[in-house]
């Protein structure tokens, strides 16, 4: 059960709504350490287990309210991925005060960057587009504490580490790898 976790009970109010009752294997496998442990993790599970859950369940519940400098960072390889984790994390954290913004190219940065300056929890973005930010001064990273690499070996595949690399060395050296 999602209550032997430690998560948030605004987090646990929204899963209820949305009729998750029993955990997935890699959920009940990740879910605990995620929420107790201060260390990087890896977790590899087929499409369709409920890996964003896994990964966002213990995001949510660890963030801080009201902080105006993103503390989370979750990287994925496309647009519409960026937009399906942004919209889950939404929902998870419905109950609670966190601004969640997703950054991909394609659209407006004059925006994205508007949006960031009003203060973001926690971003949801696509390589190139983050990195393109952080060029512009437009996002600072030094209170990450958790980042998110969801899907890993696609942004490999795909040519995004040189990105990555970039991006994980504007983060602090006390945060921990997903």
């Amino acid at each position: 059960m999602f209550k032997e976790f430690g998560l948030k009970s605004e987090v646990l109010k929204s899963l209820e709504e949305m009729g998750f009752e029993v955990p997935t294997p890699i959920q009940q496998e990740s879910i605990p350490h995620l929420m107790g442990e201060i260390s990087d993790f890896v977790g590899l599970a087929q499409t369709g287990t409920g890996k964003t859950a896994t990964f966002g369940l213990p995001l949510v519940s660890k963030v801080k309210p009201g902080e105006k400098l993103p503390q989370a960072l979750i990287i994925c390889p496309t647009r519409e991925l960026c937009l399906q984790i942004t919209k889950d994390i939404q929902n998870y954290a419905k109950y609670l005060k966190l601004n969640i913004i997703s950054v991909y190219g394609g659209s407006d940065i004059r925006r994205q960057i508007t949006d960031i300056k009003k203060g973001v929890s926690i971003i949801i973005a696509t390589p190139g587009r983050l990195v393109d930010l952080i060029n512009r001064k437009a996002v600072l990273l030094s209170n990450i504490e958790c980042v998110v690499l969801d899907e890993a070996d696609e942004m490999l595949n795909m040519g995004f580490k040189e990105d990555i690399d970039s991006i994980l060395d504007k983060t602090p050296d006390f945060k921990n790898v997903w």
